[in-house]
């Protein structure tokens, strides 16, 4: 028979039990689907650093850069992120392939911030097939706010229908009696911004909209199609163009003397990539939308919110250029990826990933005065506002309040 058990020896066997038990349940939190460890969250990107569209190349270099930042400070919850970052050259068929390579070879946690509209259409399916988080498109195309059919798909940015609508309301209250001259892409990101635009106009749009026509990325210029829309007589021009072509229009408008109240999408208005090469004399009165600051704004002079990017810009991509918009794009969507992956604590599975990613709510610092990130399960738009912005020859002005999505 053994000893009895003294006061101490058996204060100290409960202690130990107490211990034991607390540190069970925090080793049974940690859950992990493919491409997460107790070290390491790889990450899967797309974005076409060749092609008609290189321009946007320079976002998927700022993510890059920005997780190089975030694990030189330790990573996510102690874990260091890996980008793998791939180019489709925009291409749809290119972007199923890069996307099949990511999920079934690298075994990506999730798709993050994969670019374009038509791209991402091709692989929705496939990723709401397979289970694997499709977040944070940089496309914005109304499609990804769908959580009934596509519960793994969500976007970022506003959507493209919702600018059209801004435009078109914007238009109707300062020229009534505008003739409007249309050029778009003719793919699924020219045809939202359309259906938005259409959608206010109404009945007016059979007298409003005297012209309409498209392109297609292979397209070498837009110059017959500039020409004819000039010919219509319109005095309004909605542009609805990727950053080449953008810089296209706005040189040909001006080479043509066509002097009409120019709106563009605010997926072409940044100012280094786009207005810079058209010529900012050329760009003088363009109108376009943001939800995120200038660089280049003096408003913003002096914020430590643009001092924080202004800095890491220099540290982690000094070959970047800072005023562009584009880079500010990279910056904000690495910041929401991040701060949704600290939401998952030590449970880092594909389902615990979408439901952090359907229930944030925070303010980013280089989004516009105003303008949030916020998602429920029901809502997958996370930035819905924006901001009408109109070019003075050097830097942008905002037009009125920010609006509604």
């Amino acid at each position: 028979m053994s000893a009895p058990l003294s006061r101490r020896h058996l204060i100290a066997a409960v202690a130990a039990a107490s211990a034991l038990a607390a540190a069970l349940p925090a080793q049974a939190q940690k859950k992990y689907s493919t491409g997460a460890t107790d070290t390491e969250i790889k990450l899967g990107h797309i974005v076409p650093y060749s092609g008609p569209v290189s321009a946007y190349g320079t976002i998927g270099k700022t993510i890059s850069a920005y997780f190089t930042k975030v694990n030189a400070e330790g990573g996510v919850n102690g874990r260091k992120v890996k980008v793998i970052s791939l180019d489709d050259a925009y291409n749809p068929a290119k972007t199923v392939e890069v996307t099949r390579k990511l999920v079934e070879e690298e075994e990506v946690l999730a798709m993050f911030a994969p670019l374009g509209t038509a791209q991402n259409a091709a692989i929705q399916k496939y990723m709401n097939a397979k289970k694997v988080p499709h977040l944070f498109l940089a496309t914005g195309a109304s499609r990804w706010g769908n959580p009934k059919e596509f519960p793994w798909t969500i976007g970022w940015q506003p959507t493209y229908t919702a600018e059209g609508r801004a435009y078109a309301r914007q238009i109707l209250e300062t020229k009534p009696n505008a003739r409007i001259a249309i050029l778009m892409q003719n793919d699924d990101f020219g045809k939202d911004y359309l259906r938005g635009f259409m959608e206010v106009l109404g009945d007016k749009a059979k007298t409003m909209v005297v012209a309409s026509l498209t392109y297609e990325t292979s397209d070498p210029t837009i110059d017959s199609q500039l020409l004819s829309l000039k010919a219509s007589g319109a005095d309004v021009f909605f542009d609805i163009t990727t950053p080449k072509f953008a810089a296209q229009a706005i040189r040909k408008v001006a080479e043509l003397g066509w002097k009409p109240t120019h709106y563009l999408a605010s997926v072409s208005q940044s100012a280094a990539a786009v207005l810079k090469p058209a010529g900012f004399d050329n760009a003088t009165g363009v109108i376009s939308s943001a939800y995120l600051r200038d660089p280049s704004d003096p408003a913003h002079a002096g914020t430590k919110e643009l001092a924080d990017y202004l800095a890491f810009m220099k540290q982690y991509y000094p070959a970047g250029d800072p005023n562009d918009t584009l880079n500010v794009i990279g910056y904000s969507l690495s910041q929401t990826m991040v701060h949704t992956l600290r939401q998952c604590g030590d449970n880092l599975t594909h389902e615990n990933l979408m439901k952090q990613a359907a229930n944030l709510s925070l303010t980013l610092p280089m989004l516009y005065p105003g303008i949030e990130v916020k998602t429920t399960p029901e809502d997958f738009y996370p930035v819905s506002r924006i901001q009408l912005i109109r070019f003075n020859g050097s830097r942008y002005e905002p037009i009125g309040k920010v609006l509604p999505g």
